[in-house]
């Protein structure tokens, strides 16, 4: 059992930055992996989301932490996989509620999916160039930034929509924030598993790889410039 003492510290450490706390999928809630806590638990809880490194930045794009977290540093590079996968259906919506995201820590939002050989749960991509992206945003016209919505209190979270038109299947979706108050950016990458029913026969083609999308270059924001230009490919849109 936990002590107080260590669900408050908890508390203070998870203020600092964010991650997804829940999420809303195929209308079930499900609670993602608790960096604060679920390391400590026996047994550990059985999430459909892969494990993160806590509420802290990964800033260095060549690294296997920039595809679903992990800490080099700390001797724990990368992620794994999760036990479990949600199921949706294709062309429904996708609601990520993030904790808290501080108000000084602008920049995009971007998300991805892998579509996995067979099992998610067995599935890590390595540099393989398995992903697409299926959602983003940027600074908007009048100055505001996809991140801002999630710095209000009691806000709606993040959505996406699953392509209408992809195969059925598993896959690994991999959503994010970027950070641009710093240099270098600041990314909050973090993964979760669904498997997708319906749909129709698409499989996408044009596919990048993490580490491999980015380049340290191609993520900085130039102040100067009154559109920012998201990183990243273009996003993936189901044929006419």
């Amino acid at each position: 059992m936990l002590s107080i003492a260590t669900v408050l510290g908890c508390v203070a450490l998870v203020a600092a930055h964010g991650y997804v706390n829940t999420s809303i999928i195929g209308g079930k809630e499900f609670e993602f992996y608790q960096p604060y806590l679920d390391p400590y638990m026996d047994p550990a809880p059985q999430r459909i989301s892969r494990p993160v490194q806590g509420n802290g930045p990964v800033t260095d794009v060549t690294l296997s932490d920039i595809q679903c977290g992990g800490y080099t540093a700390g001797e724990a590079p990368g992620s794994k996989p999760a036990p479990l996968s949600a199921t949706a259906a294709a062309g429904s919506k996708v609601t990520l509620n993030w904790t808290l995201w501080p108000a000084t820590h602008y920049g995009p939002t971007m998300t991805y999916m892998a579509r996995c050989p067979g099992d998610c749960t067995k599935f890590m991509p390595k540099k393989s160039t398995v992903w697409f992206k299926i959602a983003e945003g940027g600074k908007n016209a009048d100055g505001s930034w996809a991140t801002d919505p999630l710095t209000l209190p009691n806000n709606k979270g993040y959505t996406c929509i699953i392509p209408a038109c992809l195969k059925a299947g598993t896959y690994v979706v991999r959503h994010e924030l970027v950070a641009l108050h710093a240099a270098p950016a600041q990314f909050f990458p973090g993964c979760h598993q669904i498997k997708v029913t319906g749909g129709g026969s698409t499989v996408p083609t044009k596919l990048v790889g993490f580490p491999g999308a980015y380049t340290n270059v191609g993520v900085q924001y130039d102040n100067t410039l009154a559109e920012y230009p998201i990183p990243g490919p273009a996003v993936f849109t189901c044929p006419a």
